[in-house]
């Protein structure tokens, strides 16, 4: 695992009593091997690993299990969330649209979800801004929170006077509220 923001938001989560599993997909691993930049599996080879990752952990944990990620792995787990009966999904920095590309949704599937969802975004995510996600029909079970000036790191521009950890520390907050405050 080599995200300095995904240990950052696990950190924070557990401070708050929210317990986080981590898992690298088969790309991601083998870039840490080797050190080469490389392509995302193709989304048929992640989703069987989401699979299987959910599987192995659903016969050791008991109670709530939510499953989300940051960007595409969060993506990943939003196709998955209603198949795999999940108790929750949290989606950090959703890509909604690929880069410069928003007249290409990827969002037909979340008119539909039914697994109760939180959604934290950036107001300017590049992957899916304000003004553009606010047209598309998203699922009632959807909570989408808006972080004001972020990019999809999460980051304020710096003349909004906001910063990072601010930022960083709400998103921990939401989430663990979200968590905690699904029905039994």
């Amino acid at each position: 695992m080599d995200s300095p923001f995904m240990d950052d938001i696990a950190a924070r989560l557990a401070e708050r009593g929210i317990s986080v599993v981590r898992f690298e997909f088969p790309y991601m691993a083998m870039r840490r091997e080797d050190g080469k930049r490389r392509p995302p599996n193709p989304q048929k080879q992640l989703l069987e690993c989401w699979r299987q990752v959910y599987a192995q952990l659903r016969a050791e944990i008991p109670g709530k299990l939510a499953i989300g990620g940051k960007s595409m792995g969060g993506r990943m787990a939003s196709l998955l969330a209603d198949e795999l009966d999940a108790d929750a999904l949290v989606c950090l920095g959703y890509p909604f649209y690929a880069v410069g590309k928003p007249e290409k949704p990827r969002v037909a599937h979340l008119a539909e979800l039914e697994t109760p969802t939180l959604i934290i975004q950036g107001e300017r995510d590049a992957l899916g801004d304000r003004p553009t996600v606010s047209g598309y029909a998203l699922s009632p079970a959807i909570r989408l929170h808006w972080l004001a000036a972020a990019d999809h790191d999460l980051k304020p521009l710096k003349a909004s006077g906001l910063t990072h950890e601010q930022h960083l520390k709400a998103t921990a907050e939401r989430v663990a509220e979200f968590l905690r405050n699904l029905p039994a």
